[in-house]
């Protein structure tokens, strides 16, 4: 009989170093993870992300550390619903994807305040001084794509803009890229949101295609909005050059297939994997760097 409790005490006790210890980077999201990470990504309704959080997984599960990922479907509330259970889980760091860059912010706050160690990643958390932002240089990569079609098309040519969510970093700071070139260069038709949306994207390009049938480019703020967009032109008839930005799979066989011209390749899967390796250090005492940047690089067909 002592023998049999004995290995059923010892089961117990390998179940909760599992959960404490990471056995799982999935665990269930009503599973505590003491002393673990928890990812809290703004959509996975979005190829980008994905890949972001494959990376951070995979990174989790290598480091045998715990990780609990929770989506916020493009909605803040939900997201700050979302950290809040986090917290109640006691982690030990956050790493947030924010929906919306100041909106997170009072959380974020609040995450800190409890000691918990917070990581951003591909956008920034406004007001708040976290322990690590980790991103793409977003200013550069739209300048890349910018400048890629003043010198396809050449200067005074007319463009337009298709806008990320509006208040989230990345697409505050592809924006400001956008503008630092096509201000000077170009004449810009219209800059409006499509939310990061590939069925948005599409219907906001139909209305400026009404409003400027004789539009030559179009910059979208990422590539889910740069495929919505050629799907408006092609029903269209028109031959307008899109240029887009994440260089998804999708995005990817577009250029080859040549109905987009370029995209903006950054690396999500390791932006997600650096999160991790930085979140095992701070759990690990040691210090990390305030912002580490990822490298993009301009994706054409040749």
């Amino acid at each position: 009989m002592k023998k049999v409790l004995a290995m059923i005490l010892c089961v117990s006790m390998m179940a909760t170093a599992l959960v404490g210890c990471g056995g799982s980077s999935e665990p269930a999201e009503d599973v505590a993870v003491d002393g673990g990470i928890g990812l809290s990504v703004s959509t996975q309704n979005n190829p980008f992300f994905v890949t972001l959080v494959e990376g951070a997984e995979a990174a989790a599960e290598a480091a045998g550390v715990a990780m609990t990922v929770v989506d916020a479907g493009d909605d803040v509330t939900k997201q700050v619903s979302d950290v809040e259970d986090l917290l109640s889980k006691n982690i030990a760091v956050l790493i947030i994807n924010p929906v919306d860059s100041d909106a997170v912010s009072g959380v974020v706050a609040d995450a800190m305040a409890a000691g918990v160690k917070v990581i951003a990643v591909d956008r920034v958390v406004n007001g708040v001084d976290v322990d690590c932002t980790i991103a793409s240089d977003n200013v550069m990569g739209a300048e890349m794509a910018t400048q890629f079609i003043v010198d396809t098309l050449g200067e005074g040519i007319k463009v337009a803009e298709l806008q990320g969510i509006p208040g989230a970093s990345a697409a505050i700071d592809r924006g400001q890229g956008f503008h630092n070139i096509a201000d000077a260069k170009m004449t810009v038709v219209a800059s409006q949101t499509a939310n990061f949306d590939r069925t948005e994207g599409m219907t906001v390009m139909e209305n400026i295609l009404q409003a400027n049938p004789d539009v030559q480019a179009v910059f979208a703020a990422n590539d889910e909005m740069a495929l919505g967009a050629v799907e408006a032109i092609e029903g269209a008839g028109k031959d307008v050059l899109v240029v887009g930005f994440d260089a998804t799979d999708d995005a990817i066989a577009a250029i080859n297939e040549g109905r987009m011209a370029a995209t903006i390749a950054q690396q999500p899967d390791l932006i997600g994997k650096t999160a991790v390796e930085n979140a095992v250090k701070l759990i690990a005492g040691e210090a990390i760097e305030a912002v580490i940047p990822v490298e993009v690089a301009l994706v054409t067909a040749e």
